[in-house]
């Protein structure tokens, strides 16, 4: 019995013999990527995301030896695009621009979604748009601090536009009247091309845009720019101060955009991209690109990435509930 047992194991282990030369030969084929990269893009051609995309993707693909080739699916607030990159293919060829929104806002604004924010990897973050913070000449405050002493003499008085509702611009009019305890009517328009003529027009009296959209407008003097969103001040408006050394500290929101793929994605592959895309959001002529779109570059490890998702899911959860924002 011990004798045929035996000789079943080696005609088992010469069976096996052709599979375990398939892996080495699998492990020692061809480096990635070896054919074009989509990079999925959830919102329409022409806008800053699928700028900032077209940048990236193009440095990337001229030291990976690929192009990327950009596969644009707007619709839903990025939930159409976000839900084609995670049904995809994890196979390296596939990947989607993540945005704050996709990734995490719509998760609370939604009570149903396509997909979940959490099936993808991440492969890092490209940057960040911080928001200028624009009222209209008739309000009668150039600092944020006289903003909120006009706001608490005139409740109700001051409305803010937005780029639409559950946008980040939106949301930081939200955490701005929280921090600063004052009283503003929110009024939603659909994108700058209807806001930047309300507020120009006097029909709102504050709104929170992008710097590209209205630097412009403050350097014609039709409108004034009170502070940025963001932690640090903006290398477009050094001499604006942020929200946060006006008198709140801790007050700190903006759109941002990564690259990510689909959960499963091969390690190897995720590693290159990895080395590559930090390479890339290093490079001074991609930094200028970016910069023109009003994105800053903010190189970060993977693991850093990670963090600054999370925290994002905590703080935009606790907003959302607290200013009762939902969308259907």
């Amino acid at each position: 019995m011990r004798r045929t047992f035996l000789k079943q194991l080696a005609t088992m282990g010469a069976g096996l013999a052709p599979l375990a030369g398939f892996d080495a030969a699998w492990a020692q084929g061809p480096a990635y990527p070896v054919k074009p990269i989509r990079l999925i893009v959830p919102f329409p051609p022409g806008g800053g995301t699928d700028a900032i995309a077209r940048a990236v993707g193009e440095r990337m693909g001229s030291e990976l030896g690929q192009s990327f080739v950009i596969d644009n699916k707007p619709g839903a607030g990025g939930m159409i695009g976000a839900d084609a990159g995670a049904r995809s293919p994890a196979d390296g060829y596939n990947l989607l621009i993540g945005t704050n929104s996709t990734l995490v806002t719509n998760k609370y604004l939604y009570a149903k979604m396509p997909y979940d924010p959490a099936s993808f990897e991440l492969i890092g973050l490209i940057g960040i748009t911080p928001l200028l913070l624009l009222a209209n000449p008739s309000v009668p405050a150039k600092t944020v601090p006289e903003l909120v002493a006009y706001a608490k003499a005139n409740p109700g008085k001051l409305s803010y536009a937005s780029f639409g509702n559950g946008t980040t611009s939106h949301l930081a009019g939200e955490l701005f009247k929280q921090m600063a305890g004052v009283d503003m009517l929110h009024v939603p328009f659909k994108g700058a091309s209807e806001a930047l003529p309300a507020i120009i027009g006097g029909q709102v009296s504050l709104y929170f845009d992008t710097i590209v959209s209205g630097l412009p407008h403050v350097k014609s003097g039709k409108l004034n720019a009170l502070a940025v969103t963001s932690a640090r001040r903006s290398a477009i408006l050094p001499a604006v101060p942020t929200i946060a050394e006006q008198g709140y500290p801790g007050y700190e929101i903006y759109p941002w955009y990564g690259m990510v793929a689909p959960k499963g994605t091969p390690k190897e592959a995720l590693e290159r991209l990895r080395t590559v895309l930090g390479r890339a959001v290093r490079d001074p002529q991609l930094v200028e690109k970016l910069v023109a779109t009003g994105a800053e570059v903010t190189p970060m490890s993977a693991t850093e990435f990670a963090e600054m998702v999370r925290l994002d899911h905590s703080k935009t959860e606790k907003l959302v509930k607290t200013a009762s924002v939902s969308l259907e």
